[in-house]
């Protein structure tokens, strides 16, 4: 039997604001993570995301590239970010340039094992858990279901 290729999981190029609290172990490269932010453990952030001030990360969330997070966001243990929405039928196997970005406005709450895919979320938010969001939340409220839809307006 041969040896595989080992790469280690750790903290590379990460741009930190200041008070930044990161409980390891974690995979975080090429991202920026605001001033007061939480990172959770077991937690994979890749390049090109900004995570706002006094942003929460939970655990075993993966916030993949082109994401963009608020401030004053909740993003709970599982939540899951996709960027490549299989344009083609299949992934886009060296053609990032297929990937789509997410922007996630200010304190908006994403709930545990919620997958968001690569949409526009305003702010005052509140996606509920195992949520799957599908297309743009342009109004406060809470979500939730497969495909999430509104359940309840609420007052900003």
């Amino acid at each position: 039997m041969s040896e595989p290729r080992k790469l280690k999981a750790g903290i590379v190029d990460v741009d930190f604001g200041e008070g930044v609290t990161v409980i390891e172990p974690v995979n975080m490269y090429g991202c920026r993570i605001d001033d007061e932010a939480f990172i959770g453990p077991f937690v994979e952030i890749q390049k090109q995301v900004t995570v706002g001030k006094r942003t929460r990360v939970q655990s075993h969330a993966f916030i993949c590239e082109l994401v963009t997070i608020g401030d004053d966001c909740f993003i709970s243990h599982g939540a899951m970010f996709i960027n490549d929405v299989f344009k083609t039928g299949g992934p886009a196997w060296g053609k990032p340039e297929l990937w789509k970005p997410t922007r996630i406005g200010n304190r908006v709450s994403i709930g545990t094992n919620a997958t968001i895919l690569p949409v526009e979320i305003c702010d005052d938010v509140v996606v509920g858990a195992g949520s799957v969001v599908t297309k743009d939340i342009t109004e406060p409220g809470i979500y939730a279901g497969n495909p999430a839809r509104l359940i309840r307006k609420t007052s900003t």
